[in-house]
Formats: structure tokens, sequence, C-alpha cells
């Protein structure tokens, strides 16, 4: 747990360092979120999906989250980036699908709309892994466009997604390594490429 805290903190302490360049800090906040959340074990079998990884340290992380400080601070960011990023259509995968001519995605715009109901109900009822389960299901692929070369760096276009994904991950991802630390004793997994003598 300490490399994983000490590595996620050195890469949102870098983040910070961005000034106005969102795509950078979103970049370097989503290392950080890896650094916290990879788990070796998951490299050297057949992986079930990065997104799968991502519900297995939600539900450990709200589970100690005894004070709700992951569902107070998406609450208190409700009216801002989370709700703009939940109504983007360019971070809604089913989309992608469908604008790049893959069958069965025709009905982007019903999945959009149901996705929307879900992660509302959701919100209501305080189920904080499944609200983050949403949330992330969108920036992931907004990490896909930055990482994988589908964006133009500082473009014009689509700016907004990027400016309130680096706002997300920077307000959650502190309280992620937070928790963390509070509970040293937790399973959180073998690191991905430890410190080796």
């Amino acid at each position: 747990m300490g490399l994983r805290a000490h590595r996620a903190i050195s890469w949102i302490g870098r983040a910070e360092t961005c000034g106005d360049d969102d795509d950078a800090r979103f970049i370097f906040l989503w290392i950080a979120f890896n650094a916290a959340y990879a788990d070796e074990r998951e490299f050297q079998t057949v992986a079930p999906g990065e997104r799968a990884a991502f519900v297995d340290f939600f539900g450990k992380l709200v589970a100690l989250d005894g004070g709700r400080r992951i569902y107070n601070a998406l609450w208190q960011r409700f009216s801002g980036p989370v709700r703009m990023l939940m109504e983007n259509r360019y971070v809604f995968n089913p989309f992608w699908q469908h604008h790049n001519g893959i069958d069965g995605f025709a009905d982007w715009e019903d999945r959009f709309r149901a996705s929307a109901r879900s992660f509302a109900q959701a919100f209501q009822v305080g189920d904080s892994a499944r609200v983050l389960s949403f949330v992330f299901d969108r920036l992931y692929v907004l990490r896909n466009q930055l990482v994988h070369g589908g964006s133009t760096w500082n473009s014009g276009v689509n700016r907004a997604q990027v400016r309130d994904g680096a706002a997300i991950l920077a307000f959650l991802l502190p309280v992620f390594v937070d928790l963390m630390m509070d509970n040293p004793g937790k399973d959180w997994g073998k690191p991905f490429y430890p410190v080796v003598e």
C-alpha cells in the first residue's frame, strides 16, 4: 500500500503543476489512478478487463468509507463536472461504436438515456461504487481518446470533457489515496512493477 500511495501521490503532484494544460493534467491523474488500483496479479493471468478491476477497487474503497467522503465529494460536484460528463455523448462508448459502424449500436441514444437514468438512481440511493463505475466508464473513454491519439493536444474541439475529466480525477484521487492510507492493512493487491534490486 505504501508504494501505491507514494506513486499515486507523486503523479497527483505532477498533475498539479500542469496549469492550464488539461490534457497533460488528465493523463498524469490517470497514471495516479493506475498506481492506486492496478494489481500485478491481473497482468499475470487472463485479465477480467480493466473496467472490472475498477469495480473491485471502488467496492473496497466504498466499503471502507465510513465517513462517505466519496459520496460527499461526488455530491458536492454533481451539479458541475460529474453531471456534464454524464451528459456528454463524446465520452459514451456506444456512441463511438455506432459512429464507427460497429453493428448492434444503432440504439446508442436509448442506451445513453438509460445510462443517465441508472446513474441518477444510483446517485439517489447513495450507491457510491455504482456511481463511480458510471463516472469512470466515461473517463475511460476519454482516457482512450487521449492516450491512443484519438484527440489533438490542446484542441479547440471537445475541451469541456477533458477539463471536466481532469477536475473529477483531481478531486477524487486524493480521497481514494487518503482512504487507502487510512486502511494500510487492507489487501490492495501487489503493485505492478514493484521496486526490485
